[in-house]
C-alpha cells in the first residue's frame, strides 16, 4: 500500500528585524539600502523598513542593477 504525503504549507516565512535608518526605530522586514565603506576605519550600513522604502522611493541594495 502506497503512502500519500501532503506537503505542509509554510506558516512562518523568514523575515528580518532591525533598525530603520529613516524613521529611527525598530521595524520588521528591513532591507539593506546603502553601504558606506571606508579604507582604514569602520564603515556603516543603512537599512530601511518597507514603509520607509515606499515613502522615500528607496531601492534595496540587492535589487539595484550591476
Amino acid at each position: 500500500m502506497e503512502e500519500t504525503r501532503t506537503p505542509v504549507p509554510a506558516t512562518h516565512a523568514p523575515t528580518s528585524y532591525g533598525h530603520c535608518s529613516w524613521h529611527q526605530g525598530s521595524a520588521e522586514g528591513v532591507r539593506l539600502i546603502d553601504v558606506h565603506e571606508q579604507g582604514s576605519g569602520a564603515g556603516g550600513s543603512l537599512f530601511a523598513c518597507p514603509r520607509c522604502m515606499v515613502a522615500y522611493n528607496l531601492t534595496a541594495f540587492a535589487d539595484r542593477p550591476l
